[in-house]
């Protein structure tokens, strides 16, 4: 993580940025929601390792720093130290390709009214998510907003999920709900069974 983390603190006194990233991702593991539950790590120093574990603002603070270009030089390294440690399976993987509806509170950027069960008219991000089954693993996924259907975009979206593969040998189905079903997916897939 400190070989790929794009940010670099100067300050002497400074929490390490890796530091502060690693005490966010055992938040989310222990079971935070919020970056203010992180605040619960703080006392257990023998669970988590840290000697100065962080506080809410300061994990908030890192995360201001990140442009979107970081966010995607520091995703390919972590990704490709993911992909390593999924078994390649002489059988393949079953990729899934899934929508959901995130509804949203306040001022989020992207969301939009659209199809909502839970909260009809509440705005909301429609987000696709492409998992390989076997292994619980999530391959790739877009944040859409909720206006958007199921299966807008789905082909260029799937073209870039294979690409994150070393080979099409990793996957022997794609499974899709109704809501995917467009000949342009269905066209799509009949190339890739031909190749």
């Amino acid at each position: 993580m400190r070989r790929d983390l794009p940010v670099h603190l100067k300050s002497p006194k400074a929490i390490p940025a890796e530091e502060t990233f690693t005490a966010f991702v055992i938040s989310g593991v222990a079971g935070a929601r919020r970056f203010a539950h992180s605040s619960m790590l703080r006392a257990d120093r023998a669970l988590v390792g840290i000697k100065r574990f962080p506080t809410d603002g300061t994990i908030r603070n890192l995360f201001k720093r990140f442009t979107q270009g970081m966010v995607v030089g520091m995703y390919e390294p972590l990704w490709a130290w993911q992909l390593e440690r999924v078994p390649l399976r002489s059988e393949g993987y079953s990729l899934n390709l899934d929508s959901t509806v995130f509804e949203r509170y306040g001022r989020q950027e992207g969301a939009q009214k659209g199809y909502n069960p839970k909260k009809p008219g509440r705005a909301s991000h429609h987000p696709l998510l492409a998992v390989l089954g076997e292994a619980h693993c999530v391959l790739h996924g877009w944040l859409r907003s909720g206006n958007t259907r199921a299966d807008s975009g789905v082909v260029e979206f799937l073209k870039e999920a294979l690409a994150k593969l070393p080979s099409l040998g990793w996957v022997r189905m794609v499974r899709a709900d109704a809501g995917f079903f467009d000949q342009a997916l269905l066209a799509y897939l009949e190339v890739l069974m031909a190749i």
